[in-house]
């Protein structure tokens, strides 16, 4: 008799083992009500009066599906997020909402509409950093009550209409061939000053403009396919001149 009640104890006692991952936490509720947090390794759960759920702790990745929302300047928008989170207190994540991993899904796309609709066009494709993680402080604080911890929040992808794209296009293209024309004719204007400035340089230097017109000829002779055609200098013409008379 007493051999058979141990055998049934030690039968007990091996079904009412439960063994906890190092990446879980166990939620134990003894006759209905919670009563503490398993941690890893095994522990005992004695059937019938008592029961558990095993929380995944580590850190998720929620994909936030493509959410149509209207910019405060009233342009429709397509927009896909990912949320980032970790379950933080594993007995309200059970407790106090059924399904936390549906639920914040669910608050992130309200959320993220929300915030969309709060901010212009502009700020939404310039300023993506800030409203993601405006939208993580608003998601962090309104599911702190459920046991859960927002790590971060990434806007994947902005989608415009078909038209304003192209828009957004030409006036890209008009930029930056604004650029270009202002950048040509700062370069032509410097080019000028320093011809300018040359000039007069070579004008107050006796013999100067000689000089660099011999300079340009022997550029121009270096290569055999060139034909110089010189042009002699009435002040040289008449230094010769004066040089036979003498």
């Amino acid at each position: 008799m007493f051999f058979t009640i141990v055998i049934i104890l030690i039968f007990l006692v091996l079904i009412s083992v439960r063994q906890i991952n190092q990446y879980e936490r166990g939620v134990k509720f003894t006759l209905g009500k919670f009563t503490s947090i398993m941690q890893p390794g095994w522990r005992i759960v004695w059937p019938i009066i008592q029961g558990f759920q095993k929380v995944d702790v580590r850190t998720k990745a929620v994909d936030v599906p493509d959410q149509n929302a209207i910019t405060r300047d009233n342009v429709s928008v397509r927009v896909n997020a990912v949320i980032y989170y970790k379950v933080s207190e594993a007995e309200k994540a059970i407790i106090e909402v059924e399904d936390f991993r549906y639920a914040i899904s669910q608050y992130a796309q309200t959320t993220m509409r929300n915030i969309v609709g709060e901010v212009t066009l502009d700020e939404l494709l310039s300023s993506r950093d800030k409203i993601a993680d405006r939208i993580r402080e608003i998601v962090d604080k309104e599911t702190d009550a459920w046991g859960l911890k927002v790590l971060n929040v990434e806007l994947k992808d902005v989608s415009l209409p078909a038209e304003l794209e192209r828009t957004i296009g030409k006036q890209a293209e008009a930029e930056r061939e604004k650029r270009a024309v202002i950048i040509n004719s700062e370069g032509e204007l410097a080019a000028s000053e320093n011809i300018s400035k040359a000039a007069e340089m070579l004008a107050k230097t006796p013999g100067a403009l000689h000089l660099r017109t011999l300079q340009s000829i022997n550029d121009m002779a270096s290569d055999q396919s060139n034909t110089v055609v010189y042009m002699v200098p009435v002040e040289t013409l008449k230094a010769i001149e004066g040089f036979i008379k003498k």
